[in-house]
């Protein structure tokens, strides 16, 4: 059973990024559940290991294996029934365990942003006391990055996903959109006329990609420079910024 869990935001896997409250939690934490997922994401674990390591925690490692969604449930059904089974595994992994204090997960980029993390551990039984600690975003890491302001004077920011952006656009009364989630290269489904695109890979770390300009001139750049990363590293974490101009 797990009594407090602590859901520890750790920016976009460079351990600068984690803050001195997310590096205290790692060192008062018992116990450290580090997901994997699979030989060629092997590097994730990797960085979150240096995260632990450089924030001087002495608390026990305990590996889990992420599950992959079932591809022919409807989404929704997909992401909740994924949720269920990421929750079973981490009480699997504590089983026949002792866990005499805290129970911490590293969050990439920051529990509240486009991470399902709080809403599985929403699913525990009992439900433990819930910490979670802020970390960098993706959305600052990339702003930072390119040395851009996020919203313009005044101006509303949308953020949504590769998948929101296929399916309604970026609509004219819009004048910034954030995108995150997006395995597909979304941004060739819209009209690029117009359109400023900065976008940014492995942020904040030596492998850090970046590539801006108008949206007709760059896109089919990033979509090759995208394949290229993947095809080199096993996986790829980008997100990217569009105004209108």
């Amino acid at each position: 059973m797990i009594e407090n869990l602590w859901l520890i935001g750790i920016g976009t896997g460079n351990p600068a990024h984690v803050t001195h409250e997310g590096a205290d939690a790692l060192r008062n934490a018992a116990v450290i559940l580090l997901p994997t997922k699979g030989d060629n994401k092997e590097d994730l674990a990797h960085l979150r290991r240096a995260i632990i390591t450089a924030s001087g925690s002495t608390a026990r490692i305990v590996p889990f294996e992420y599950p992959m969604r079932a591809p022919d449930l409807p989404y929704m059904e997909r992401v909740a029934a994924w949720h269920d089974e990421i929750a079973r595994r981490w009480i699997t992994a504590l089983q026949g365990k002792s866990v005499d204090g805290p129970v911490a997960l590293l969050v990439w980029g920051d529990p509240s942003l486009y991470d399902s993390t709080i809403r599985i551990a929403e699913r525990l039984f009992p439900k433990p006391a819930i910490r979670v600690v802020p970390g960098i975003t993706a959305i600052q890491a990339l702003t930072a990055a390119h040395a851009i302001p996020l919203n313009t004077v005044d101006g509303p920011v949308r953020i949504t996903t590769g998948r929101q952006l296929r399916e309604t656009g970026l609509p004219k009364n819009e004048t910034t959109a954030v995108v995150m989630l997006d395995g597909l290269c979304s941004f060739q489904h819209i009209d690029p006329i117009g359109i400023h695109i900065w976008w940014g890979a492995y942020l904040g770390s030596e492998k850090e990609i970046l590539i801006e300009g108008a949206l007709v001139d760059v896109g089919q750049k990033i979509v090759d420079k995208r394949g290229e990363a993947r095809a080199a590293n096993g996986w790829i974490m980008d997100s990217y910024l569009l105004r209108r101009i």
